[in-house]
């Protein structure tokens, strides 16, 4: 060792490198400007020796061992610094070329860095985790991590050994961020950030930003490239940004990938590409807008279905890897299918590897337990007082809406967030500063997220599962609204199926269930939502929960689907729900798509079809799903017979609806509706249909309209009810009244005002013709005294 380099030695920095407990290690390693030349000095643990060769001259210079752990250092005879490369030769003789990793200026600037403490870079995705990058012409990996308790952050992976102390990680400023750039990585590589806690403790910690990670139990992060995929749905983004859903049809269908189906060659699981073809196939067929998928982020357990989240930025590798993923959503769009992704802010996995005492605190979670964690679920709750937590989480909603072109984010359990005492005993959680049980912390976090997620999302949706009475999820955050644009009606889900549940023989006296959800209807943008939480944990499927022999739990079915079709707000059907699967949901088999071989499946799945088919094609089921306009009851008294009857209604009359529902197994002939307008009403859909599994009991004909009261409207129609049925009716114009109507406007501009008032007599006259026509017939009733809207009485077993 040459007594002038020795010299240049800050012994105690070189301890903190060669013990990994520094955390600028740039201030050492590397290249340095100093008055008698340029000083490098690197750490190669276990090297035997170091030379470092001047790419540009390739003149050699020999490092001497300052350390004999690995620390190197030479004095160039130069003034500014030079390209250059490291030879290492290890002790078992093996020979390697690499760059110097800390020869590098940061990659995250002082502002971004800023940005992110404030919790206001919705973007910092860009920046955290392993992006792959060219600087100075050299091909690397950067790395960056959140850890500010943190004594020193390494990166480590298959490419140093899993060795801590090869590529320790620099502190920037103030922020609490670890980066590093590392030359030679490569995209797929393994990593994952040691972390030596204050007190000396190491731990090893998956990536909190990592873009893919290993199939489970291994754990590790992968280096991944999402700039590399060719999108073609420029023109799927470009719509949607254009089009608002609340006057849209929206019916989705929820799947859980690693069940849907599963391959018959022995694998566990589909690739995200083979789901891709088989899934968008189905779903164009039934008719879907939408699919919505149970959570792909990863996730250490099958078992949690995806809702215990350890990789929020990386689709699960259950299925291949991100851009197999890319090309799922892409394929959808390309079909015109729209993907919302199941989403979990609420909390996440006290797995060692993840985010729990990520730095050695409770960097993600609170301090406290009565705040920090859910006893009974065995959680960890996020710290929404924190601003880099919130950034984290606005980030991964704003990140799989920008890298993945996610159509929808479907917050799950809103309410958990909302309330510190949800799942908690007395004794278990804090009240807030004023003494009440709300989360203030988690509104001001969700009201954030809702105006970063308009700006941000290109159209893209909010859809909050909240099945408490919070108020105003999706009201405008500037009226003190939560801001989200739909919530899941989980009151209705609970009435309806509640009163359905019963023995048609007891239904009346559960009739206020039926009809009780119009009273808040308009109080949120609702989604009427049977979902995987209807089929679990015990509960049945949806068809086990209906009474009676099988031929009436599929008429009961029929009829519990057709009422949420046709109720105001947007639909979700569970996979399996819609061909009348018998057993629970498991997420370790298959749907039982075996059963379409029976006519009752078939035809219950045909009866699906044609709903969605139906709801799609009739604007007064959709567009004005938000206002009290678009519907109206008929009748919703006639709890002995468990009827009732409401129009669905656009702003136009032609499009009007009469849906009549029917939840006894009763058949009603000559059954008397009133109706909101004077003409004839066809039968456009009934459940009882032949190919649906019914009995054919439908009305063949128009009915025209009589100048009779019935529910109190001037005129009505008789109509044939099928027992446990839903009937949708159709109002339909004269379109000769319409045309002689439209020649008459036209006649305004071209004829003279005398034509224009014999037009308008001959009009009138025709009127009055029709108006004592009408008369004339309802007379004729009254006299021949023909009333059949009586009930019949029903026998007790008729119920059945």
């Amino acid at each position: 060792m040459s007594a002038k380099i020795y010299d240049l030695m800050d012994w105690a920095a070189i301890d903190g490198i060669v013990y990994s407990e520094e955390d600028n290690p740039h201030a050492i390693l590397g290249p340095h400007i100093i008055e008698q030349g340029v000083l490098i000095q690197t750490f190669f643990p276990n090297a035997k020796q170091v030379t470092v060769r001047i790419i540009n001259s390739g003149s050699l210079y020999l490092m001497e061992m300052q350390d004999e752990e690995g620390f190197f250092a030479v004095l160039l005879p130069s003034k500014t610094i030079p390209s250059y490369i490291y030879i290492v030769e290890d002790k078992d003789g093996q020979t390697y070329e690499v760059h110097d990793a800390y020869s590098f200026e940061p990659q995250i600037t002082q502002k971004e860095a800023m940005k992110f403490n404030c919790g206001l870079h919705y973007k910092m995705y860009e920046k955290l985790g392993a992006h792959r990058m060219v600087i100075k012409g050299i091909d690397g990996v950067h790395f960056a991590v959140w850890a500010p308790s943190a004594l020193r952050v390494s990166v480590v992976g298959n490419f140093n050994h899993w060795d801590g102390r090869c590529h320790q990680m620099r502190r920037l400023w103030e922020s609490g961020i670890f980066e590093l750039f590392i030359p030679g990585v490569k995209i797929g590589d393994l990593y994952k950030f040691e972390i030596k806690f204050k007190g000396g403790m190491l731990e090893l910690k998956a990536d909190p930003y990592a873009n893919e990670a290993q199939l489970r139990p291994d754990t590790a992060s992968v280096v991944a490239d999402l700039e590399c995929f060719d999108w073609k749905d420029e023109e799927w983004i470009s719509n949607r940004n254009k089009q608002k859903l609340d006057n849209q049809p929206l019916s989705i269908y929820e799947v859980h990938l690693g069940s849907w189906r599963r391959p018959e060659d022995k694998r566990e699981f589909y690739n995200y590409k083979e789901l891709a073809a088989m899934i968008a196939e189905y779903v164009l067929e039934m008719g879907y807008t939408h699919i919505e998928l149970m959570p792909v982020m990863e996730h250490p357990s099958d078992a949690y279905w995806g809702y215990q989240i350890t990789g929020y930025y990386a689709p699960t590798s259950r299925y291949g890897s991100s851009t197999d993923f890319m090309f799922f959503m892409n394929y959808m769009h390309e079909r015109g299918i729209g993907v919302i992704l199941d989403w979990v802010p609420a909390y996440f996995p006290k797995d060692s590897f993840g985010l729990a005492n990520f730095d050695g605190t409770c960097l993600y979670e609170h301090l406290d337990p009565r705040q920090g964690s859910h006893p009974r679920f065995d959680i960890l709750i996020y710290n929404y007082a924190r601003p880099q937590v919130r950034n984290f989480l606005i980030a991964n909603a704003v990140f799989w809406v920008e890298m993945y072109h996610a159509d929808g984010i479907r917050i799950e359990e809103a309410a958990s967030m909302l309330y510190l005492d949800y799942g908690k005993n007395p004794g278990e959680w804090l009240p807030n500063i004023y003494g009440g049980n709300e989360n203030l912390d988690a509104i001001v976090f969700l009201k954030q997220l809702s105006e970063v997620f308009k700006v941000n999302a290109n159209g893209a949706i909010l859809i909050a599962k909240e099945s408490s009475a919070w108020p105003m999820v999706t009201a405008d955050t500037k009226k003190n609204g939560l801001g989200l644009d739909y919530k899941w009606n989980t009151g209705w889900l609970n009435d309806f199926l509640g009163y359905m549940r019963n023995d048609p023989y007891v239904r009346s006296s559960h009739y206020g269930e039926l009809t009780l959800s119009m009273i808040y209807a308009y109080s949120e943008k609702f989604i009427l939502a049977f979902s995987h939480d209807e089929v679990v944990h015990g509960k049945g499927s949806m068809i086990n929960k209906m009474p009676g022999n099988k031929e009436k739990q599929f008429a009961n079915l029929r009829a519990v689907y057709g009422f949420m079709y046709t109720h105001p707000g947007k639909k979700l059907l569970f996979m399996g729900q819609d061909i009348g699967q018998y057993t629970e949901w498991s997420e370790q088999s298959s749907i039982e798509w075996s059963i379409l071989e029976e006519k009752q499946h078939i035809s219950f799945k045909n009866y699906v079809k044609a709903l969605n088919h139906i709801y799609r094609n009739e604007p007064a089921l959709y567009e004005l799903d938000y206002k009290t306009e678009g519907f109206d009851w008929i009748n919703n008294i006639s709890a002995n017979e468990n009827i009732v009857v409401f129009t669905r209604n656009t702003k136009m009359q032609e499009d009007t609806l009469i849906v009549i529902c029917n939840f006894v197994p009763v058949l009603q002939e000559n059954y008397k509706i009133g109706v909101p307008f004077q003409g004839k009403y066809k039968e456009i859909f009934s459940s009882d249909c032949l190919e649906y599994g019914g009995e054919n009991h439908i009305n063949r004909r128009m009915k025209q309209s009589r100048l009779e009261e019935c529910d109190g409207r001037d005129h009505s129609i008789k109509v044939t009810v099928p027992p446990l049925g839903i009937t949708i009716l159709k109002f339909f114009l004269d379109k000769h009244k319409m045309s002689n109507k439209k020649n008459t406007k036209r006649s305004n501009k071209t004829k003279s005002n005398l034509k224009d008032r014999l037009a308008a007599q001959v009009i009138l006259a025709d009127e009055k013709r029709e108006l004592e026509k009408s008369i004339l017939a309802a007379k004729q009733v009254e006299e021949a005294q023909i009333q059949t809207n009586s009930i019949k009485k029903i026998d007790e077993t008729d119920w059945r």
